[in-house]
């Protein structure tokens, strides 16, 4: 099973591109060490406070796989550097 899922976060204290970059870098690196997930940052990568980030599990059950990316999804909530706008998983 892998599932993949799309956050898009809206970073309010980012006062420039280094600023932004800044917060995502940090928590795309301890999205992967923390969790069994692949990451990148997919669009918005020239303005200031916004991002749209990618994140992608295999695994061998759709429970499993489901279970780590709500744990995902909670830890990116949890940075009260940003805000998560929206997310969307889809099933491959």
């Amino acid at each position: 099973m892998i599932l993949y899922m799309e956050c898009e976060f809206f970073i309010p204290t980012a006062h420039s591109l280094k600023d932004k970059r800044a917060v995502v870098k940090s928590m795309l690196t301890r999205s992967k060490q923390k969790f069994n997930v692949s990451t990148a940052e997919i669009d918005h990568q020239n303005v200031w406070q916004r991002t749209r980030l990618a994140f992608v599990i295999v695994s061998s059950s759709k429970e499993v796989a489901d279970n780590e990316m709500a744990q995902v999804l909670y830890y990116l909530e949890s940075n009260p550097a940003w805000e998560c706008l929206e997310f969307e998983k889809e099933y491959l």
